[in-house]
């Protein structure tokens, strides 16, 4: 059981962001409503089709989001590091969710009542302005999305999805291993192609010295390279 002092700690700190935009008798009504719940790995927080109860946000760990289409095939639709807010578009868009949500790893997920963050939101309109400003950023990384899926080529959408694990998740402390294991399927189901495919661009991108493979751990050798083919695929 995590103390309440403590809990306003967590809050304070790793919601900095939303804390600091609160009022004092707003932050005293988050910590009050603030949950904090443990997934292990594979676990699901949330499934398509259920009804958007709370606003979800990733303290430690790694969590997807993702969407299973034709032939029950699983599309990832997005990558969430700490300290990120997810599972409350549906809310504010009147629906069930479209998309489920897993974590990747064992991670650490807080959460509040989307009820309670409707009523902050009427009385505070610099709240307001902080999820327009959340939203928006992710429509524009779902346009960007859109194209590299349905122009760019296999190996143009596999090197673009190893750049954005980087750049999501970061290096170890040599500055070129992902920090970040991805089984062949999930980084097929992240680049929209077969896990066959993926595995085969993989060892074309090991041939080419591009990167280096150790079962799921992948050391990026040369990305100025792979930002090359990801951008003209």
């Amino acid at each position: 059981m995590i103390k309440k002092s403590d809990l306003e700690q967590i809050i304070s700190q790793d919601l900095s962001e939303l804390w600091n935009v609160l009022l004092p008798e707003q932050r005293r009504i988050v910590s009050q409503s603030f949950t904090i719940h443990r997934y292990k790995k594979s676990q699901i927080i949330y499934a398509e089709g259920e009804e958007p109860d709370f606003l979800w946000c990733l303290l430690k760990g790694k969590v997807k989001t993702f969407k299973s289409g034709i032939g029950e095939r699983v599309q990832i639709i997005r990558l969430y590091r700490p300290v990120q807010y997810f599972g409350y578009r549906a809310y504010f868009a009147a629906e069930n969710y479209t998309s489920s949500a897993a974590a990747f790893e064992p991670s650490t997920v807080g959460c509040i009542p989307m009820d309670v963050v409707e009523k902050l939101l009427h009385e505070n309109n610099r709240l307001a302005m902080f999820f327009i400003h959340e939203l928006s950023r992710n429509l524009g990384g779902s346009d960007n999305k859109i194209v590299t899926l349905t122009q760019k080529h296999i190996r143009g959408r596999l090197a673009e999805a190893l750049l954005l694990l980087a750049d999501n998740y970061g290096l170890e402390d040599d500055d070129a291993t992902l920090k970040i294991c991805m089984s062949r399927e999930d980084l097929a189901s992240l680049s929209n192609m077969t896990s066959s495919n993926a595995t085969r661009t993989l060892g074309t991108f090991v041939e080419e010295q591009l990167i280096l493979v150790d079962g799921r751990r992948i050391k990026i050798i040369n990305p100025q390279r792979l930002k090359k083919i990801s951008r003209f695929g």
